[in-house]
């Protein structure tokens, strides 16, 4: 994943038109990952601003008041449309911004583009309604959605000439998608539930009595929610320990971006570890200056030094 960045020529007029699009809707959609992006270089974050746009789309169809059969047609066109950006065939001039900027980023960085075939599978997975019995089935799913995306970013970040380990750089990027799936889940248990859906696996639900689902604001009678929240917390951690081993390996822009992105969900995480039943009253979130902090905390490498002394992994001189 490790590359030398070359020259490249600057985007023509319709290519930034494109990214100020994409760049708008990240930042009037996306509460956390724009906090993370903006500590990125021009180039990256239009990069990043261009997936989220698309990736953005796709969820909007999944979570829409559409009939399944039209969601499962309009997934299957922008598969069409990503099929036509992976082939070249969209030109500058062309009247969808997002495909005209995810276009040229993909022509810029090295950026798998399946992983966005693996989104779509995986918000098809939600119109059909699936559910999951363990966690290793829930894990298909979280990779598909969110995984995914740790691989797509980490084709927009590359990683440092010589990074130890970089061979596995795109494991930690999956694995770190995981952890941050994972806190989505339990922070909207009660809005999912709402919308019909279930995440948490079925047997761990089985496990701590909570297997009636979340309908109202406060635990089914006799359940241990707090035990079950405490539970999936402790999986949840350990999966941001092992993805937070991509740090490391990753420039200084890079892996503030990272850090700031993982680290406000690692505080959501703290606060529904807190007071779990929060998550059944509303939707738990960080105010804006703790997400502040968290990327300045980000932009200083400190999570990156702490990483560094934690695994004995150096970043490349």
């Amino acid at each position: 994943m490790s590359r030398t960045v070359e020259a490249q020529p600057q985007p023509t007029a319709p290519v930034q038109a494109a990214y100020s699009y994409c760049e708008a809707v990240t930042g009037q959609q996306a509460r956390n990952f724009a906090y993370g992006i903006r500590l990125l270089p021009l180039d990256k974050r239009q990069a990043m601003s261009a997936l989220y746009a698309f990736s953005r789309r796709v969820d909007d169809i999944g979570d829409g008041p559409l009939a399944p059969e039209e969601k499962d047609r309009r997934l299957e066109a922008t598969r069409a449309l990503l099929d036509r950006v992976r082939a070249g065939e969209v030109e500058d001039d062309d009247t969808d911004p997002v495909a005209v900027a995810l276009a040229d980023a993909a022509r810029r960085f090295p950026i798998p583009l399946g992983g966005l075939d693996e989104l779509i599978d995986g918000v098809l997975m939600d119109v059909r309604g699936e559910t999951y019995e363990t966690w290793d089935d829930l894990k298909v799913y979280c990779r598909c959605v969110a995984g995914a995306i740790g691989r797509l970013s980490l084709g927009v970040f590359g990683t440092q000439p010589g990074a130890y380990g970089a061979d596995r750089a795109g494991e930690y990027a999956d694995t770190l998608g995981l952890a941050l799936q994972l806190t989505n889940i339990l922070r909207d248990v009660r809005e999912d539930a709402g919308n019909g859906r279930t995440y948490l696996p079925a047997d761990d639900l089985a496990k701590f009595g909570c297997s009636e689902g979340f309908g109202t604001d406060t635990p089914p009678a006799g359940a241990d929610f707090d035990g079950l929240v405490h539970y999936e917390v402790r999986r949840a951690r350990a999966l941001f320990a092992e993805g937070y081993r991509l740090l490391p390996m990753l420039d200084r822009r890079s892996g503030a971006c990272v850090a700031a992105m993982a680290g406000i969900y690692r505080r959501l995480l703290d606060r529904i570890e807190r007071d779990p039943s929060a998550v059944l009253r509303g939707r738990v979130s960080l105010p804006g200056r703790e997400k502040a902090y968290v990327a300045v905390r980000g932009l200083s490498g400190l999570d990156t030094r702490h990483i560094s002394r934690r695994t004995g992994v150096r970043r490349p001189a």
